[in-house]
């Protein structure tokens, strides 16, 4: 039996749940990749007339997109992996990868999460 080097850890971890921060640190610090299970619940942020509301009408954008976008922007070592029931749903995940939060927006979701 051989022992390997870890290369990915999945926590629970996403824009309203992020009690596996210091996990998350210690994967940037290792060079790990993090996988967040459950990426796009966004709870109470989803609300109507919430943040992700205003965000998503400025961009264009479905809460999942912005919950993933907020995950990609978050670390370089994360890897959201969204489960998908259709071609359209995974389209409209992979598109979050081309939404641009400004500073001043993440840092936004990133308080209104906390």
């Amino acid at each position: 039996r051989k022992v390997v080097d870890v290369v990915s850890v999945q926590n629970l971890y996403n824009l309203g749940n992020r009690q596996s921060e210091d996990v998350l640190e210690f994967c940037e610090k290792e060079g790990i990749a993090f996988i967040p299970w459950f990426p796009v619940a966004a709870g109470a942020l989803a609300r109507p007339g919430g943040i992700l509301d205003e965000l998503a009408r400025e961009h264009d954008a479905t809460h999942a997109q912005l919950a993933l976008a907020w995950l990609l922007r978050r670390s370089p070592v994360m890897l959201p992996i969204p489960g998908t029931s259709s071609v359209a749903h995974l389209e409209e995940n992979c598109a979050a990868a081309g939404v641009q939060l400004s500073d001043e927006e993440y840092d936004a979701l990133t308080a209104a999460g906390s």
